[in-house]
């Protein structure tokens, strides 16, 4: 992708150097051993070190209470590659903001643009922790996208996803459900699995959520139409070849061996791979009606 002539987004929030999921060192377990052996000889002892663990997994160092010595041994600084990405999500990011601000403005509706949430390992959001393992998402309580770039590395390693716009289509998606959440999208489907679950059909309540996400999906497309002159040649293909390796089928078929349709929540990856092509295509929301 060309980005050059694009401004890094404002709406960003970056907790690398904040979140957990880092790990402490040996040398800086041994410089603690003395404290911890004295902790551990009485009941208040355990209360601080179980404290201590608790703090440390929901991202806070508690060393940085004693002077921050602790400080360099659980978060490092986000080496080039990594900074490269950020750059780039922050300006994909802008690039959604341009279209879709332009897209429902002409449905007269203003567009409100997500808080885009850079993390390493774990943090806190408004629908509970957000962990790496999980992969991005969009939390609609707080109004914000979580995103471990360390996902990308993921993505290229284990799926063979690569490509700087196989990563934007991953954010566009995700900015799709906060489009989606804006046009009460969510909150309806929301409700009806509510309704599945209390009637006790998990498989109808995980069924409802896939043309919520090829709409999504859709709705990444029809940016990519409108942010057509960013691309470079094979960029779409990437993001192609992206939506192929993500698609519940090829997912459980690389961790299971086996396909269990009834468990599938975000579509096939033919699914996926056509309805990001139909919104390429067409560049028109109402194309991506996936609930027909």
């Amino acid at each position: 992708m060309k980005l050059d002539d694009i401004e890094e987004s404002r709406h960003v929030e970056d907790r690398r150097m904040s979140s957990g999921g880092g790990r402490l060192s040996a040398g800086t377990l041994m410089m603690l051993w003395p404290l911890i052996r004295m902790l551990l000889r009485t009941k208040i002892g355990w209360a601080i070190i179980g404290l201590g663990v608790v703090a440390y997994l929901a991202g806070f160092n508690p060393l940085s209470l004693v002077g921050g010595g602790g400080s360099a041994a659980v978060h490092r600084a986000p080496g080039a590659q990594e900074q490269q990405e950020a750059v780039r999500m922050k300006k994909v990011l802008a690039s959604t903001e341009q279209v879709w601000s332009q897209i429902l403005g002409k449905y007269g509706r203003r567009y409100d643009p997500p808080t885009l949430v850079l993390y390493r390992g774990m943090t806190r959001s408004g629908c509970g922790y957000a962990q790496a393992q999980v992969g991005p998402f969009y939390c609609p309580t707080d109004k914000k996208i979580y995103l471990d770039l360390g996902f990308f590395e993921e993505m290229k390693r284990k799926l063979g996803a690569p490509g700087d716009f196989a990563q934007a289509y991953v954010l566009a998606h995700e900015v799709g459900h906060a489009v989606q959440d804006q046009l009460g999208i969510l909150d309806k489907v929301h409700r009806l699995q509510q309704q599945a679950l209390q009637r006790g059909n998990k498989t109808r309540a995980n069924h409802l959520q896939i043309p919520v996400e090829l709409q999504a999906d859709c709705f990444a497309g029809v940016w990519g139409h409108y942010a057509r002159r960013h691309l470079e040649p094979g960029d779409i293909e990437e993001a192609i070849n992206a939506a192929s390796k993500i698609g519940d089928d090829a997912l459980q078929k690389q961790s299971r061996g086996y396909v269990v349709p009834d468990s599938f929540t975000h579509g096939t990856s033919r699914q996926r791979m056509e309805w990001f092509m139909r919104g390429f295509k067409s560049g028109d929301l109402k194309a991506c009606d996936t609930f027909r």
